[in-house]
């Protein structure tokens, strides 16, 4: 583990991981809190498309709500994304109409089974608080399903502009909303699971395609019709969080605004300034 950084408030390093399941060698990066409570345990973030949070100046983001007690301490892992991105992330419950996803299942016994114990070792600490799952785009839609599909191993998710197209038959042979939406069917077929809570974000300039012509972009249809299908399980207004900004873009900039929402979202502290 090589230290790249470090102020008063927050490490971050950067490590290896070799993964047997994705057969290559996983680059991330620790962003470790300082000023922990020994005798408490912390919460940790898994974000995908790490190599992002730099250019978002994702630590200077976490520095800044530390220094103002905005947020408690939350161990975060950027990982990195490899050449087979869009193999590795999707839905492990099927691979989209091209095929593409088709490893997501090795991504999530990653997450599980490599990245979790190799990160608990590295750090010397040996569980957490709770766990939670974030991304980007695709990214996202694979934070979603790891989270749903193992619920019980995790807490948050946060869902920016996420690929909730995502889907298992073409426009071509016949797509329809209600059945060919891979996130969505698994979520219709799922249970309810009242510790998770979703932070869906979305703008209103992510897209301009508008498949069924109601004047409102996919991207907004897609996520509206998550939250549908969430609540036709049980989650309330209260599991979850949705934030619709009207000049956000399908870009970086628009998701380096809203992460400190969601951080204040899901670690905020009862003594933030």
């Amino acid at each position: 583990m090589v230290e790249t950084s470090n102020n008063e408030w927050l490490a971050r390093s950067s490590i290896s991981v070799k993964s047997e399941y994705l057969e290559r060698l996983v680059q991330a990066d620790i962003y470790m809190p300082k000023h922990i409570n020994d005798d408490k345990l912390i919460s940790l973030l898994i974000i995908n498309d790490g190599q992002d949070l730099l250019t978002m100046q994702f630590e200077k983001i976490l520095t800044n709500l530390y220094a103002t007690a905005q947020i408690l301490p939350v161990v975060c892992i950027g990982i990195h994304s490899g050449n087979h991105r869009k193999m590795e992330y999707g839905t492990a419950y099927a691979a989209d109409y091209l095929g593409r996803g088709a490893k997501a299942g090795c991504y999530t016994k990653f997450i599980l089974d490599e990245l979790i114990p190799f990160v608990r070792k590295k750090i010397n600490m040996p569980t957490f608080k709770d766990k939670s799952f974030a991304g980007f785009s695709l990214g996202g839609l694979s934070a979603l399903d790891i989270v749903w599909n193992q619920a019980s191993e995790f807490r948050n998710i946060g869902l920016f502009s996420g690929s909730l197209w995502w889907r298992r038959k073409s426009y071509e042979d016949g797509y329809d909303n209600e059945t060919d939406r891979l996130m969505h069917l698994q979520i219709r077929k799922g249970t309810f699971n009242p510790w998770l809570k979703f932070f869906i974000q979305c703008g209103a300039l992510d897209e301009s395609a508008d498949r069924n012509n109601n004047g409102v972009i996919d991207a907004i249809d897609d996520s509206l019709d998550l939250i549908v299908e969430l609540k036709a399980k049980g989650y309330t207004d209260e599991h979850i969080q949705y934030v619709e900004l009207p000049d956000g873009k399908h870009d970086i900039d628009t998701w380096k605004r809203i992460l400190p929402n969601f951080l204040k979202w899901g670690w905020g502290s009862e003594t933030s300034v």
